[in-house]
């Protein structure tokens, strides 16, 4: 994930998206592009059409604020479009040291103690700690009782991404599959802005480039977002179908990890549904714990 290519193609296909009539230009004939002109981007974001092609060669390094924000307009880019051209041309900034991808850590992240605590208190919804790339790095009973599926399979390795699009129990978990494909494709490509130098998402993005067609026509979309609230459906193994709210807080203490809470409507049968998943998976540590005692008999 070269910086400068990741802004080359994000720059390019955002100019794509707005047509003439959008952008409120005429939209004249023999248009041999898709979208706007470079031209005409330069003339919204008044700059010199030679200079605008240098930003969108991916030479973003030692671009001023000011500047970066007039591109941001010209394209109407949203929040996190603009957010991720604020992080491209930040990590462009880089020192060498920064531009090279780091070695993979020898200790894991393991959760401080305090927030096990606060996650086993949350006992009305699943509560789980991710990163940008997807991992579930600490959960509460209820959440890995959720994520059965996921946590079932070694192969996906508690990586919601890897789960969504390798394998095919994501395809009943999620009834809307491709509308959480292309929320996972798009965190994974914001903390690719975020991060661009981070090991362990270059094989990650390299993993399932390789094995998911879904998953590289998405990712050679570029589009990122924020995923901060919503409702989302599923369909649980042992409870059936859930609508639940959620809710993904930024952890201050650990910048790049979010917390997600799920939660559904007070006295909704979704409600009644995560009650029922709640007791499935008490009787199923119950049953885990008594197996091996069992055997020792």
């Amino acid at each position: 994930m070269d910086n400068r290519d990741e802004a080359r193609e994000f720059l390019t296909s955002r100019r794509a998206k707005i047509t003439p009539e959008r952008a409120g230009l005429p939209s004249g004939s023999r248009r041999r592009v898709p979208g706007l002109r470079r031209s005409e981007v330069a003339a919204l974001a008044d700059m010199s059409v030679e200079y605008y092609s240098k930003l969108e060669r991916g030479n973003l390094a030692g671009v001023s604020p000011p500047v970066l924000e007039a591109v941001a307009r010209a394209l109407q880019l949203d929040d996190a479009e603009r957010a991720h051209l604020l992080n491209l041309a930040h990590a462009a900034d880089g020192s060498d040291a920064l531009t090279r991808p780091r070695r993979r850590s020898t200790s894991k992240w393991t959760p401080h103690r305090s927030l096990q605590w606060t996650l086993d208190a949350i006992t009305a919804g699943p509560a789980f700690v991710r990163n940008g790339r997807m991992d579930i790095l600490a959960a509460n009973p209820l959440a890995r009782a959720f994520y059965a599926d996921l946590y079932a399979s070694p192969g996906n390795q508690a990586n919601l991404a890897r789960f969504q699009f390798l394998d095919p129990a994501s395809r009943r978990f999620y009834p809307d599959w491709d509308p959480f494909a292309d929320i996972a494709v798009a965190i994974l490509r914001t903390e690719a802005g975020r991060d661009p130098h981070d090991k362990d998402l270059h094989d990650l993005v390299g993993e399932l480039s390789t094995r998911s067609q879904e998953f590289r026509t998405r990712w050679g979309a570029h589009n990122v977002r924020h995923h901060g609230t919503g409702t989302k459906r599923f369909h649980h193994q042992a409870v059936g179908d859930l609508t639940l709210a959620f809710e993904g807080l930024e952890m201050a203490a650990a910048p790049g990890l979010t917390l997600t809470i799920y939660t559904a409507e007070p006295g909704s049968p979704h409600e009644e549904a995560l009650c029922l998943l709640a007791s499935w998976a008490a009787t199923q540590e119950a049953e885990a714990i008594a197996e091996p005692a069992d055997r020792n008999r």
